[in-house]
């Protein structure tokens, strides 16, 4: 077994392989950037070398620096997590040219798998069924176009570098296909170094089915059953699960003999996951299930496998590094009940999802599941990275237990200020398609109105601000608009993100039981995972403008990586104005009216803060 290790990440995947090596004896070597000084991860390794500034680009891609935090600290070995230069070819083959063990596959098989045109004709010659498609050198805009009418719409532009949802665009019609190809690239140029494309035939009601593969340097190959990570948002997931509902013994059978073919294919070792894509159109059946890609590295969601499993996958990785056979004989490894995984994102729902950051005043989580964090209160959500801070993961006897108990643990999130999607994720397990298993990468879009309600707070919440505020009556001069000796019942009135509410508050009738946090002059009262920041009104406070004034806005701190428009310029309502980057997305915005830029305060390459002004327009006068 190896004696020590340097993890090259980051986060809640850092901590997780951080508590198996402390449970095996394994030191432990944290690398981190600035931004991530104080992060938990940093703490929790027995030794952390700084690497450089927050950007990615400067730090936990720069493998150089990586390899000389190993030499310095006589790391054994090197784990890279996922992300970041976990599927990194030369990174792999650098690792070992320096005399260290590269806890991951061999590099040969990162570069068989690692670019997805390339990885389908191998997986078709191997005899994997594979999407149809264009997977052609010739990456000529005329050429694709020409391909793409040929495949049909609708139809996926993918980066053949990419994965993470990330380069990646569904076209629905011929007209639109010009715009998404110049997004794509751009996007996987960004993201990949690399904006070749692939094109892919669009499966009807799609599902998302990957099996997690396992081989060592022995010649031993299993399977550890399937996942279904079906509940996507702009290709990223949301909600896995294992095993897949509504999959047969059978299907289950071919699909995981497909996924174990492919991994002997390439001469694989180590953790893999093989992800298929499934017409379920006419149901889940096997000759309807084809290779989509492989991720040559430990997944995200790996929790929900060890579930189901009872192993520890990060173990495995370990043993078969250090030249181990499989722990298990694929005979041996049992199945058993289900769970459910979700992931907690620092973003705000009813802002279109839009990335959150800032300091976290309030993080709670439940305790009686599962949960990998990558943060934890007093900690800080910077736009460099990522913006998942935890998994949430829930295990029990059949898939309605787990689903039941994940979505209680989702509505008793409670984080603040920054935003989570956790009461979004509460209703998607909640809602009676989930739960009866009619699942697919539509799911979300297809329910996003009911899935993403009007922030509206509810009765409950007013009477448990007012509740809180009398009991802090006495002890926060602010506090006015009611009297302790006044009639038992009396009417306050609450803001909350512009409008006023009218509270009859009865104090006999008992606090509702919701948990309320104060921060400032903010009483955050928390219901189903939702957060409800009310205030008392301001004496001197001017009502709120209904906005319209043309001002665009940067609604995050990021990159400004093309500008569209002109001073001057006539636009038409929802136009594209200026692209911005944050959190490794794009995020367009648009004109809210027709009129005409007034002014224009940034150009391409701009840095700017949240909120601040970049487009400026005139109204079209109505004729």
């Amino acid at each position: 077994m190896l004696e020590s290790l340097l993890i090259a990440n980051r986060g809640e995947i850092a901590r997780r392989i951080i508590r198996t090596c402390r449970r095996l004896g394994i030191r432990t070597v944290a690398v981190y950037s600035e931004a991530d000084a104080s992060a938990p991860f940093v703490r929790e390794a027995d030794e952390a070398v700084a690497i450089g500034p927050a950007p990615a680009a400067e730090s936990y891609l720069v493998g150089a620096k990586i390899l000389d935090a190993a030499r310095r600290t006589g790391a054994q070995a090197i784990h890279p997590g996922y992300g970041f230069l976990s599927e990194n070819a030369e990174f792999a083959e650098a690792v070992t040219a320096a005399g260290l063990i590269w806890v991951g596959p061999p590099p040969s098989a990162i570069r068989a798998m690692g670019l997805k045109d390339a990885a389908k004709a191998l997986m078709a010659k191997a005899g994997v069924p594979v999407t149809p498609g264009y997977l052609g050198e010739d990456q000529s805009d005329a050429r694709l176009a020409a391909e793409a009418a040929k495949i049909g719409f609708p139809l996926l532009i993918k980066a053949v570098a990419g994965g993470g949802g990330k380069g990646m665009r569904r076209v629905d019609a011929g007209a639109d296909f010009e715009a998404a190809l110049v997004s794509c690239r751009r996007e996987a140029k960004a993201s990949f170094g690399d904006d070749r494309v692939l094109l892919e035939t669009y499966a009807t009601r799609p599902r998302h089915i990957e099996v997690q593969v396992f081989a060592d340097a022995h010649g031993n190959v299993v399977h550890l059953f399937e996942r279904d990570c079906s509940l996507q948002r702009r290709h990223q997931k949301v909600v896995e699960e294992a095993p897949a509902p509504g999959m047969s013994d059978a299907v289950r059978e071919a699909v995981c003999q497909a996924a174990v073919l492919a991994a002997k294919s390439v001469g694989y070792v180590g953790a893999g996951t093989i992800e298929f894509i499934a017409d379920t159109s006419q149901g889940l059946q096997a000759d309807r299930i084809w290779f989509m890609e492989m991720n040559t590295r430990l997944q995200v969601e790996h929790p929900v496998t060890e579930a189901i499993t009872g192993q520890d996958l990060v173990e495995w990785q370990l043993r078969v590094a250090s030249g181990e056979p499989l722990p298990l004989a694929q005979a041996e490894i049992p199945r058993r009940g289900h769970a459910i995984e979700a992931r907690l994102y620092a973003e705000n729902p009813h802002t279109g999802f839009l990335p959150s950051i800032g300091r976290l005043e309030h993080f709670r989580t439940p305790s009686d599941i599962r949960v990998d964090s990558a943060v934890e209160e007093g900690g800080v959500v910077t736009p460099f990275y990522d913006p998942m801070i935890a998994k949430l993961i829930a295990y029990g006897p059949t898939r309605q237990a787990a689903a039941a108990r994940l979505a209680a643990a989702c509505r008793a999130v409670e984080v603040w200020p920054v935003k989570t999607n956790a009461g979004f994720l509460a209703r998607c397990l909640g809602d009676p398609d989930f739960l009866a298993g009619a699942v697919d990468t539509g799911f979300i879009g297809e329910r996003i109105a009911s899935l993403v309600p009007p922030a509206e707070p509810s009765d409950t919440v007013l009477q448990a601000a007012v509740g809180e505020m009398v009991k802090r009556a006495g002890i926060q001069p602010a506090l006015t608009g009611f009297r302790l000796n006044a009639d038992p019942s009396f009417r306050v009135q609450l803001d909350h993100e512009g409008s006023r509410h009218t509270v009859q508050f009865t104090p006999e009738a008992g606090p509702p039981g919701l948990s309320v946090f104060v921060c400032g002059r903010d009483f955050v009262v928390f219901e189903d995972g939702e957060p409800y920041a009310l205030t008392l009104p301001r004496a001197e406070a001017g009502p709120e403008g209904e906005g319209g004034d043309g001002v665009v806005e940067s609604s995050m701190p990021g990159l400004i990586i093309d500008v569209m428009v002109a001073a001057g310029e006539v636009v038409k309502k929802g136009q594209a104005l200026v692209v911005l980057e944050a959190m490794k997305m794009e995020h367009t915005l648009t004109a809210p009216f027709d009129g005409k830029v007034a002014s224009l305060s940034v150009k391409k390459g701009d840095r700017v803060a949240e909120h601040v002004a970049l487009v400026k327009l005139e109204a079209s006068e109505v004729k």
